[in-house]
């Protein structure tokens, strides 16, 4: 599918085969509810958990570790695994509650309409993406599904979206990624993607500005809107 766009008084053809997805905070959010729970654990324990602080974890895995952090706030010896245990718990139960982020669902099937290749990148364990994926029984949109125990390195490493344009047979210039997170949005440009960020609740409040386009909400732009809209510098908000 090819688009002439105009941005900076330069003329670019851009041929899009696929369109690539994160999934926590771009399918689904996950991550609100996950850091308000850490954030109550800290608040019960007389401590505040501050986005600040908390940033550098979301859309990846290992840059952050609230455990040992809440530890040496309060200089009391904890459980780790059992206080992981019991923010998961919770952190569970509220994503049951989570619909899928507005518009997804559309924009995927406009991209497969369009005979466009389809996949989902995230650094969550390939269990908890496939998972939700069947229970809210949009697995079948997806040609390929990959996660961070496929891959030697999370986001914001490449290797997530160069697996998946590898496995839809497409070159990575030739994909489209949508990232809701600094941490993904460096991993699709350093794969050598074009992106489209969608902040949620939380991520809004995050520096989004590597991405080429930003949107409110998929629910807002057909896809064909947001591919006319793509530029290669100075991501300007839809």
């Amino acid at each position: 599918m090819a688009f002439l766009v105009r941005g900076a008084g330069e003329a670019f053809l851009l041929t899009h085969r696929a369109v690539l997805f994160d999934f926590d905070g771009t399918i689904l959010d996950t991550e609100t509810p996950e850091f308000e729970e850490w954030r109550e654990a800290f608040r019960a324990r007389g401590h505040d958990l501050t986005l600040e602080v908390w940033q550098h974890s979301v859309g990846t895995v290992g840059a952050y570790d609230p455990c040992a952090h809440l530890a040496d706030l309060t200089g009391v010896p904890l459980d780790h695994e059992a206080l992981r245990q019991q923010v998961y718990a919770r952190h569970q139960t509220r994503c049951e509650a989570q619909p899928l982020l507005p518009g997804v669902v559309d924009r995927v099937r406009e991209a497969r309409a369009a005979g466009l290749k389809t996949a989902v990148a995230s650094s969550s364990i390939s269990e908890w993406v496939e998972g939700w994926l069947a229970r809210h029984r949009i697995r079948d949109l997806f040609d390929a599904v990959c996660t961070r125990d496929q891959v030697a390195q999370v986001k914001p490493a490449p290797d997530l979206f160069l697996l998946a344009a590898a496995r839809l047979g497409v070159a990575p210039e030739e994909c489209l990624a949508f990232e809701d997170s600094p941490n993904g949005i460096r991993a699709a440009r350093a794969a050598g993607m074009r992106c489209v960020a969608i902040p949620n609740p939380l991520t809004r409040h995050l520096p989004l500005g590597e991405a080429d386009l930003v949107v409110e909400s998929l629910a807002d732009h057909s896809l064909d809107e947001i591919l006319r809209r793509v530029r290669p510098s100075d991501a300007p908000s839809l």
